[in-house]
């Protein structure tokens, strides 16, 4: 087996301590991840819904939030995010948006799903159009709102990301 199979067993089993560990103190669901870049683990997350009393404390985005803390910047360029199970719609576009190089992940959404974490709703609701959506979404155009964005694009000390 080789080595980067090794790690990667490594750092999910670690995943999935968390998830237990974390789940059995009643932290929240059973959910934990680790994040890990050149070898170095840079952190670690478990699910924290209902002991934070917030519904994006997830394993995932709480991972992500405290390896950037770590690295000083809002990339995760390279790393890999080993979770115990496959990122629900909010924890994968998280993912994305801190351009996470690989996921690593053990159990699927539709284990969740059976164990009553079912993201089916979201997964079916992104596609449709913004009129058929379950939460009802106006759009106001503001100039304002307009000229804060014009403002951001000539802005010339931006930070893209």
């Amino acid at each position: 087996m080789s080595i980067h199979r090794l790690d990667d067993q490594r750092h999910l089993a670690r995943a999935i301590e968390l998830s237990r560990e974390h789940m059995e103190e009643g932290a929240g669901g059973p959910f934990g991840a680790v994040i890990v870049r050149d070898g170095r683990v840079l952190a670690e997350g478990w699910n924290q819904v209902t002991s934070a009393k917030d519904p994006t404390a997830h394993a995932e985005v709480t991972a992500i939030r405290l390896a950037c803390q770590a690295v000083g910047e809002h990339s995760l360029e390279g790393a890999t995010l080993y979770t115990s199970c496959e990122p629900c719609p909010m924890c994968l576009a998280s993912a994305y948006w801190a351009r996470v190089g690989r996921i690593v992940y053990a159990n699927t959404r539709q284990d969740a799903a059976e164990i009553g974490f079912d993201d089916s709703l979201i997964y079916d609701e992104i596609p449709k159009p913004v009129s058929e959506r379950l939460i009802p979404m106006d759009h106001l155009p503001s100039l304002e709102a307009k000229a804060v964005f014009d403002a951001w694009a000539d802005k010339p000390d931006k930070i893209a990301y």
